[in-house]
């Protein structure tokens, strides 16, 4: 069984500047501090086919996450797919953005997380984690993209 969770910010930066920043995966630990380190393959510019491969904490153990970058369309809208074989993993996630009358960014960002084996019986508690911590989660995006001033 599938569940999700999603949250919206408004950022304040240009839509082309917000979504350079979210599609360098690589800035994932300035927002998300379960994300202990993270890596791209191949180098450069994300693409359609990048994968990101990661080391996370969840629930205090450490597990490798890989994440495939599935649909990329500047400026407005980035998708990927979780690789790994994880008991809970993200089946589908991603950002929609679009540019608001005063310059900034409105992102909606979300996941669509599915249980393999006892992770079917985890996968509720794991949304609803996730659920609960949404907005933080939008507004630690917002300031990491505002601080960073964008790419």
């Amino acid at each position: 069984m599938a569940t999700s969770f999603e949250a919206t910010v408004e950022i304040d930066r240009p839509i082309a500047e917000v979504f350079a920043y979210l599609a360098d995966g690589e800035h994932d630990p300035e927002f998300s501090p379960r994300v202990l380190r993270i890596d791209k393959t191949p180098a450069g510019p994300t693409a359609v086919g990048t994968v990101f491969r990661s080391t996370v904490k969840d629930a205090g153990m450490k597990a490798q996450r890989e994440f495939e970058i599935k649909e990329l369309v500047a400026p407005s809208r980035i998708r990927w797919q979780e690789r790994s074989k994880n008991i809970v993993t993200a089946s589908e996630g991603g950002y929609d953005l679009e540019a608001t009358a005063a310059g900034g960014t409105r992102v909606r960002i979300f996941n669509v997380l599915e249980g393999h084996g006892v992770g079917k019986l985890l996968v509720g508690f794991a949304a609803g984690a996730a659920r609960k911590d949404a907005p933080a989660f939008g507004q630690r995006i917002k300031a990491a993209v505002e601080a960073s001033g964008a790419a």
